[in-house]
């Protein structure tokens, strides 16, 4: 028997691809397994044009044997089976398809399809093997014959004895080394996982030999091991099944089984679609947040399978950023994938299915926030602050999408409310869409900035998360309204107040001068305010950053110290300021006491640290003596 060497040129070729072309040892059985379902797919397509086969499903399998005695692990398929020929063809020249020619010169029906197309799968055995041996026997034939090889060195076709058609691999598995443990190869539950995790959606049942234990009549204690041929996949995917037949606990037992998440899905989405690529997905939107969603660790990504095989864990591709929350799968039998079948090799196609995902989870929360108000704010409560990200980050490109997703509170009806409630309640004369920031709504509703606007019965949104005023910035008009802090300079309520103030502002100049230069940098301006009613005094900021942008930004630890500019306002009307115009006619230590006392009153309204506390209350103990 002479040992034939390899049609394709160099030993390394095949090195490289037993040791780069696969990031996990443990593909090797869904490539097995792969190739396996291919044979008993190309029975069922010869058994369509030759009359002397019948095609009955529940005759074929694929069957998983491991012996760790023997240290060999078998996988057996009643499939189509090779001829010697086959074996010279496929087996013998690496990176030759048999499963490419027979789609290419069939044409396949039926929803069937093959997976294999590169014809490397099959050399990922070596792998974990020293020695693969193929015994196979094809269909309408008497011969059977044996195809054995030990790697690059070249392999040798005999004939050998084999009852029934189909193919038998055998793989002689490595000896564990300081850095493979190998052994686990041989482990049936092991093998199982493997099974589970890449194959559990192959149309023909994986079976397995697993021992059981069976406990004794009338006793607690373990009894005898016993060994059981038990169907390891489920074939028939949830995903392939018609919506109708399906229920709302069998969309729930699926994410568990899927360990998508310990909690219940929110909703779900089914998605069937044959157009110009093909696919089904079965996506989840999550009741609760992972622990670790705001962490690096966090991957987001949906399972991709190509019909029915697990490709990737997670394709972060088929996600935006501000859906990663949503966990679930997509399969498609129009993906291009690279030789290992781990990587896509184009990704026109997924991208098409990403842009389709993506309008289908908007319509989805749209839906949920329509019909199902108290789940969809159950949901912002987890993922609203994702959706706000998603407003800000890619400089804005995505605030036309996600705009009508976002939920503030309200400070008239007491709640969420949506950026269209508030328009829609806007009366005729108003202007802007009013927003206060703070720590709270209780902090936000104190605030000396809301009496103004708060009077004249304008709705405010209450923003009390770091990210909103930087959403709501790249929003910039929504229905044609622009977006106005009540700490903003010009809130646009009252024009004929105007001339009244301008008036003040003359008048006062020469107190707001010297108020100002004790203040020295710490203030862009001091001035009369238009906001305040009851309050003597607040910050207000001109320009873009508010202060509380500020508190976030200084926060941060790469801050390069952006800070707004801040506006002393002071309530004309309060009796505090007559103080203050008496202590500028007649005490000037006096006035520079109050000014200072003034503006850390206001930090400390606003939230923010005074610059040296100590002195503060020093100056409080100057006033009560």
């Amino acid at each position: 028997m002479t040992k034939k060497q390899f049609k394709a040129e160099s030993k390394r070729l095949l090195e490289m691809m037993i040791n780069s072309i696969y990031t996990q040892k443990e593909i090797f059985l869904r490539e097995l397994i792969s190739n396996a379902s291919d044979a008993i797919d190309k029975m069922y397509y010869k058994a369509l044009t030759d009359e002397t086969i019948t095609f009955d499903k529940d005759g074929y399998y694929i069957k998983v044997v491991a012996d760790k005695e023997k240290r060999s692990l078998t996988i057996t398929d009643t499939g189509i089976g090779m001829t010697k020929e086959d074996l010279e063809t496929n087996l013998g020249t690496i990176a030759k398809s048999g499963s490419l020619a027979f789609k290419t010169e069939n044409e396949l029906k039926d929803g069937h399809d093959i997976i294999g197309q590169f014809g490397v799968g099959f050399y990922s055995a070596f792998m974990v093997a020293d020695e693969v041996t193929v015994t196979s026997k094809a269909v309408s034939t008497d011969e059977a014959f044996k195809w054995k090889s030990d790697g690059a060195d070249g392999y040798t076709i005999e004939p050998a004895e084999k009852e029934s058609y189909g193919t038998e691999i055998v793989l002689k598995v490595k000896e564990n080394t300081e850095e493979e443990n190998y052994d686990e190869y041989l482990d049936d539950y092991r093998l199982k996982a493997i099974i589970k995790k890449y194959s559990d959606f192959i149309r023909y049942p994986i079976k397995m030999e697993l021992t059981e234990r069976k406990l004794k009549e009338g006793s607690d204690n373990e009894g005898e091991e016993s060994k059981e041929v038990q169907t390891i996949n489920s074939m028939v995917p949830i995903w392939r099944k018609n919506k109708n037949e399906l229920t709302l606990e069998d969309y729930e037992n699926f994410y568990k089984e899927k360990h998508y998440g310990f909690d219940k899905p929110l909703k779900h989405i089914h998605i069937s679609v044959d157009g110009a690529v093909r696919y089904n997905a079965i996506l989840y939107i999550p009741e609760n947040i992972p622990f670790d969603f705001y962490t690096k660790e966090y991957e987001k990504g949906l399972e991709l399978y190509s019909n029915g095989v697990l490709i990737m864990n997670k394709c972060a591709d088929l996600l935006p950023d501000h859906f990663s929350f949503v966990k679930g799968m997509v399969d498609s039998e129009d993906l291009s994938l690279n030789i290992s079948r781990e990587i896509l090799q184009h990704d026109r196609q997924l991208k098409l299915i990403a842009k389709n995902i993506k309008s289908k989870i908007k319509s989805q929360l749209l839906n949920l926030l329509k019909d199902e108000r108290e789940k969809y704010e159950q949901f912002y409560q987890s993922f609203g602050r994702q959706l706000k990200y998603g407003v800000y980050t890619d400089f804005g490109s995505n605030k036309e999408a996600l705009q009508d997703l976002l939920m503030f509170y309200s400070s008239t009806e007491k709640k969420m409310v949506t950026l269209d409630e508030y328009v829609s309640r806007m009366a005729d004369d108003q202007k802007y869409i009013y927003y206060a920031s703070g720590e709270s709504n209780e902090r936000i509703e104190k605030l000396p900035q809301m009496e103004l606007v708060s009077d004249k019965g304008f709705e405010v949104l209450y923003f009390t998360e770091d990210i909103d005023e930087f959403a709501i910035k790249m929003v910039a008009t929504y229905k044609e309204k622009e977006f106005k802090s009540v700490s903003s300079g010009d809130l646009g309520l009252d024009e004929d107040q105007e001339s009244k103030v301008e008036s003040e502002e003359n008048d006062h100049k020469e107190l707001f001068a010297a108020m100002k230069k004790v203040l020295e940098d710490k203030v862009k301006n001091v001035r009369v305010s238009k906001r305040l009613k009851t309050h003597p005094v607040c910050l207000a900021t001109d320009g873009e950053v508010t202060i509380e942008m500020e508190k976030i930004l200084q926060a941060m630890p790469d801050n390069q110290n952006i800070k707004a500019d801040k506006v002393l306002e002071l309530n004309t009307n309060h009796e505090v300021f007559q103080s203050l115009k008496k202590a500028f006619e007649t005490d000037q230590e006096k006035l520079n006491l109050y000014t200072k006392l003034l503006y850390n009153q206001a930090l400390l309204i606003e939230g923010l640290p005074l610059q040296d506390p100590v002195d503060f209350t020093n100056d409080m103990c100057k006033i009560m003596v």
